[in-house]
């Protein structure tokens, strides 16, 4: 321990040389103090000394140990600079680390968030379309209830109270005929008794049919809205014309008596207000939904005005319609006529399959 350089890998031309009393710029005796580390056992040492590498002057710590075989020091070093830039490194690579899984947690928490999101939503949404669902299916079984109350009640009118008075109308017209041949003065009573009666019935009748029109019933939609057509001809000497695509299963009752109705309200609107000498009445299934068209060559009307008023008419239609979830289209122009289209899909066909061909 005479602080003769033996090895140094960096500094070969200190091979040889001998430190002891070697001084850093602190007056620290660099050699003599890392000597004296070695005997005591092995130890850290901080001091200044040459950087080869810049050629300035750095703040170094080493450590050193003697070996025991051989009167030796050996020992290694790392510049404080080294130390300092590695130190750097590494705290910016555990900040990078620690700001990657930041965002990887935070993309991962988002995703989670999303995601449970769009559950919920989904599952909303099933719950909404469930729920309308169910309310389509109450609105159809409350119109069918209604068409059945109808149904009944007409029956009623045309087999009990019509049947009673035609029976009753029979025996005043034999009374009559009775009166007649004797002269009797009571002949102007019966006859004016006859006439009110006459009325009566006819009354009963058409209120039964208006309650739910038989043929609507026995031969099907295609006919009856034929034979409506019909006497909406010879009534007001409009032209009227159907053209009915709708075949294969009958709809059901409810979706056949909405259009029947709204095909009454139209045809009264054509006969009201429109001038019109030719009405067109379609009928079709596209896409699993069954639509009607009334369409007229009349005067037509600004639909932003019209469709805006307290129009009955209008307002019982789209009612109707909208009761079903369906479509109903009023388009019109001044001069262009009118159109009314009424598109409803049914959520169920009716235990009589027979083709509505009339």
């Amino acid at each position: 321990p005479n602080g003769v350089n033996l090895v140094h890998p960096i500094l070969p031309e200190l091979v040889g040389r001998n430190l002891h009393d070697l001084q850093d710029r602190n007056g620290d005796y660099v050699i003599r103090n890392l000597l004296r580390l070695a005997g005591e056992g092995g130890g850290f040492h901080r001091y200044v000394w040459n950087k080869p590498s810049t050629g300035q002057d750095e703040d170094k710590l080493s450590y050193v140990v003697q070996l025991k075989r051989w009167p030796w020091m050996m020992g290694t070093g790392l510049y404080i600079d080294d130390i300092a830039k590695e130190v750097a490194k590494a705290r910016k690579q555990v900040q990078r680390n620690v700001r990657n899984t930041f965002f990887t947690v935070l993309v991962v928490v988002a995703g989670t968030i999303v995601l449970v999101v769009l559950i919920g939503v989904a599952i909303n949404v099933h719950e909404v379309r469930k729920a309308d669902s169910r309310l389509q299916e109450l609105a159809h079984k409350s119109v069918q209830f209604q068409v059945s109350e109808r149904r009944r009640f007409a029956r009623e009118l045309h087999d009990g109270i019509n049947q009673m008075m035609v029976s009753v109308l029979y025996r005043i017209e034999a009374a009559v005929s009775k009166l007649k041949q004797q002269g009797s003065a009571a002949e102007e009573d019966l006859e004016r008794g006859h006439r009110t009666l006459k009325e009566a019935i006819n009354e009963v009748r058409h209120i039964s049919h208006d309650l739910r029109p038989s043929l609507l019933d026995d031969m099907g939609l295609k006919v009856a809205v034929n034979s409506l057509l019909m006497d909406f001809s010879e009534r007001t000497g409009i032209d009227a014309e159907l053209e009915y695509e709708i075949t294969g299963a009958r709809l059901p009752e409810d979706i056949e008596i909405t259009f029947y109705r709204v095909l009454q309200e139209a045809l009264a609107n054509v006969e009201r207000h429109s001038g019109a000498d030719r009405v067109l009445v379609s009928g079709w299934h596209r896409d699993g939904v069954a639509w009607i068209e009334i369409r007229d060559n009349g005067r037509g009307f600004d639909t932003r005005r019209r469709l805006q008023g307290p129009g009955i008419g209008v307002c019982n239609m789209r009612e109707r319609v909208e009761l079903l979830s369906g479509i109903c289209q009023i388009d019109s122009e001044p001069g262009r006529g009118t159109s009314v289209k009424v598109g409803l899909r049914p959520m169920f066909f009716s235990e009589n399959c027979e083709c509505d061909n009339g």
